[in-house]
């Protein structure tokens, strides 16, 4: 079965705005990385300031070259990159044991 990596980035309320629009601008970079399966940006409705980012992947070998790869080049860059907007962040790894999809009807 598939794993899930979810990244929990603390990001303070005036920089919201900030982290939606990068993960927007960056739509498409991900998707096409081979055992790529799902990803979803989650806001926080209340008592936290953690956004959560999901992944789901094929197995952790997909999810490494994806992160020594594209990830990784995309991340890297000169001095003209802009401050991160989260203060923090720790990633959560699971492995899918179970799951279910909606009924055809």
């Amino acid at each position: 079965m598939s794993i899930v990596k979810i990244n929990v980035l603390n990001v303070p309320a005036e920089q919201r705005e900030v982290l939606e629009k990068r993960f927007a601008s960056r739509a498409g970079t991900v998707e096409n990385s081979d055992g790529f399966e799902w990803f979803e940006l989650l806001r926080p409705v209340e008592g936290t300031d953690d956004y959560l980012v999901y992944t789901r992947w094929r197995d952790e070998a997909a999810f490494q070259a994806w992160m020594e790869g594209p990830m990784k080049a995309a991340h890297q860059g000169g001095g003209d990159r802009p401050k991160p907007a989260a203060t923090g962040n720790q990633v959560w790894s699971f492995e899918v044991v179970q799951q279910a999809s909606p009924k055809q009807a």
